[in-house]
């Protein structure tokens, strides 16, 4: 008989539990881990309770959502090269055994291949529940062309902040910011402004993480010849845009996908060393237990950054 866990289950969408779900049997290269914190995603996990998710390997009801947790090492593989008690940062697990897992990472204990943890020094504390979108932010920038500064985010929620901050700390200026929500306008390193009020058509760099189909036209508008659009987003309705004005401007349009293992090195650099500020980012806590509560106020509480969720309670 395996091993149980509490967990976050999407029965279907707009319908959660918090139950128990049955982990996988561990192999050589397993750990058992025991989650302290998980992030909740206002991006990828949005669409999974809404229903709106576009095919995704592995996409199916109920499903175990989740892939910014942080933990503790209980128990390894005889092929890990990891420690009992190591401070982990976990996204997503290998899966469950009666319900499915996308991405897996909202629950009390994961079976998670050894080779996918993030080891991180010290305690497993809450803030590195980050991590993910640290490295997301850096990969975003890594799409620019070597050696260009960014000029315009578009999105002010948790990773377009993130992208500004880590831009700042590594040499770009002058950043600008679109935001439509007035709620989400405040910033700290960066000009915030709303498109409709933009006199701008210079733009040679733009980041978008707004998720909004229409974004290409929108800022092509803002944007000079030979420019650099990166999409880094995720977009559940297709992309279309007018060839014309792009066409004009000969823009580059290019696609920022997941992390890759060079991006959360550099991410868990930065933290480590304490040069990327991130503690006015966590906004609201619930209790593992609460997490019908937690989701919808991160879902529809536009001055919610990162929410999470507290599993030490359980």
């Amino acid at each position: 008989m395996g091993h149980t866990s509490t967990a976050v289950v999407f029965e279907s969408p707009g319908n959660l539990s918090v139950r128990e779900v049955l982990l996988p049997e561990l192999t050589t290269d397993d750990c058992l881990v025991e989650v302290l914190h998980s992030g909740i995603s206002t991006g990828t996990e949005r669409l999974l309770w809404t229903g709106d998710m576009p095919f995704f390997p592995g996409l199916q009801y109920p499903l175990v959502p989740g892939y910014e947790s942080v933990g503790r090492v209980l128990e390894c593989g005889a092929d890990s090269t990891l420690a009992e008690g190591q401070a982990v940062f976990i996204p997503g697990s290998r899966g469950f055994e009666n319900v499915a897992g996308l991405f897996g990472g909202a629950a009390k204990h994961l079976v998670v291949p050894s080779h996918r943890l993030i080891p991180l020094s010290g305690d497993p504390e809450e803030a590195s529940v980050l991590l993910a979108l640290v490295a997301t932010a850096i990969h975003a920038l890594g799409r620019l062309h070597e050696n260009t500064s960014l000029d315009l985010i578009v999105g002010n929620g948790v990773l377009g902040r993130l992208i500004a901050r880590v831009a700042k700390a590594t040499g770009h200026r002058d950043i600008r910011q679109w935001e439509t929500n007035l709620e989400r306008q405040e910033t700290s390193v960066s000009t915030i402004t709303n498109a409709t009020d933009d006199a701008r058509t210079d733009y040679r760099t733009v980041v978008d993480v707004s998720g909004d189909s229409n974004i290409i036209n929108q800022a092509v508008a803002h944007m000079g010849p030979g420019s650099t659009l990166v999409l880094a987003g995720f977009y559940h309705q297709p992309l279309t845009f007018d060839f014309a004005p792009a066409f004009m401007r000969e823009i580059d349009i290019r696609i920022a996908a997941e992390w890759r293992e060079q991006d959360m090195e550099r991410a868990a650099y930065l933290l480590a060393n304490d040069l990327l500020k991130t503690d006015d980012l966590i906004t609201h806590r619930f209790a593992a237990n609460d997490a019908k509560t937690a989701y919808t106020e991160a879902f529809s509480n536009p001055k919610c950054l990162k929410t999470v969720l507290d599993w030490s309670v359980l």
